[in-house]
């Protein structure tokens, strides 16, 4: 098994879930996030003040796949994230080593 964690922008996150849909994931976890990386921060004029806004507001999807459903993933979302323009995210892959399904119990392939 393993977690993928997507940092994309907010706006492609509809076209992200629809992709990973298609191809049978429909569970996840999403959060709101802030952070950048080569896109920087960028500044903006309020009330004739400039300020400089650091942290660009992002969306990180977590999923957690069987190891025959990774490049899948990894393509979708590469797909449906993708604008071609500096801040379109980041895709990383670890290993899981255990899932537990509170409710049930089941463990690892039948918890996911």
């Amino acid at each position: 098994m393993k977690k993928i964690e997507a940092i994309i922008k907010p706006f492609k996150l509809d076209d992200v879930r629809e992709a990973l849909g298609e191809i049978g994931i429909s569970g996840m976890t999403v959060s709101e996030v802030k952070g950048f990386g080569r896109q920087k921060g960028h500044t903006e004029l309020y009330r004739g003040a400039e300020y400089v806004v650091d942290f660009l507001p992002k969306v990180k999807l977590e999923l957690v796949v069987n190891d025959d459903d990774v490049e899948n993933c990894i393509e979708a979302i590469n797909r449906s994230a993708k604008t071609g323009k500096i801040g379109d995210g980041k895709i990383f892959v670890t290993p899981v080593e255990r899932v537990i399904r509170i409710r049930t119990g089941e463990e690892n392939e039948e918890a996911i």
